[in-house]
């Protein structure tokens, strides 16, 4: 690859599972800087000595980036070369980072990307599901409510959705999924991408759901999901008029919560409640 150049930043992926992804321009670099900032500092060494490479640690996390930036610079100043890790794939990608790089560049110094894994792109190309347009969106609230609120806010949206998710809410994640954008939606559940017990599922949210449920080994590992845009106006009034029904059912009749949602929502009333 050629010499590193003095006061640089290389923000450089790493492998999300798989020691084979990590590329030789990568580990070069990772050999060559004067100093490695990691996300996880134990995480990382484990990484170098899988390699045979010891190199000085930097912790950079979302707790301190704001004052490490500052003092990384300096570095860079002085003449260092660094480089940027985070756990696992590529860095700032709902990692830690963004901070650093944006001080860097505002300090007149490069940050130079060397490219490779990211879970998100990995999931989708092998999702089957319209990758053109796509949204990514990262973890959700951890919390309930937040989790729909966000939710609500993009059951419309046209484009492909990527998530990502953790194995301990996975299933309650899915059910707000199914909840707000209905059970017919298509999705893609991607789980530990490149490692030993890779699965890549694609179905419905509703049988998605329900396979997560009957089946421990998928509420285990790290998730990825991919979820299909809404697919027009009519489509996106039936998943608001599901959306409000199933509020308002809580503290109205069903016929009353139906032609209400419906009357706010554009949706047609029998297809939020079939009874009379």
């Amino acid at each position: 690859m050629g010499a590193i150049k003095a006061g640089t930043l290389y923000v450089v992926a790493t492998p999300i599972g798989n020691l084979a992804d990590l590329t030789p321009r990568a580990r070069e670099v990772l050999a060559a800087v004067d100093a490695i900032c990691a996300e996880d500092t134990r995480h990382t060494r484990q990484l170098l000595s899988a390699f045979g490479l010891d190199k000085p640690l930097v912790a950079l996390h979302e707790h301190n980036e704001g004052e490490m930036a500052a003092r990384l610079v300096e570095r860079l100043r002085a003449g260092d070369t660094l480089a940027l890790v985070s756990d696992a794939g590529t860095p700032l990608v709902s990692d830690p980072g963004y901070r650093l790089v944006r001080e860097v560049r505002a300090a007149g110094f490069s940050a130079s990307p060397i490219p490779g894994a990211c879970a998100a792109i990995a999931a989708l190309s092998v999702a089957g599901i319209p990758s053109d347009r796509f949204c990514f969106e990262g973890f959700l609230p951890a919390k309930a409510s937040g989790r729909r609120e966000r939710l609500s806010g993009l059951a419309k949206e046209t484009r492909t959705l990527v998530f990502y998710e953790s194995a301990h809410r996975i299933e309650e994640s899915l059910a707000d999924f199914v909840a707000i954008f209905g059970a017919t939606r298509e999705a893609v559940i991607a789980r530990e991408l490149t490692k030993l017990f890779e699965t890549v599922l694609g179905d419905t949210l509703g049988a998605l759901l329900e396979r997560v449920r009957a089946d421990d080994n998928q509420r285990k590992g790290e998730f990825v999901l991919i979820v299909r845009g809404c697919a027009d106006d009519a489509d996106a009034s039936l998943i608001e008029g599901q959306r409000l029904y199933a509020r308002l059912v809580e503290y109205l009749k069903p016929s009353q919560a139906a032609k209400l949602a419906a009357e706010l929502s554009g949706a047609p009333r029998k297809a939020l409640y079939g009874g009379e």
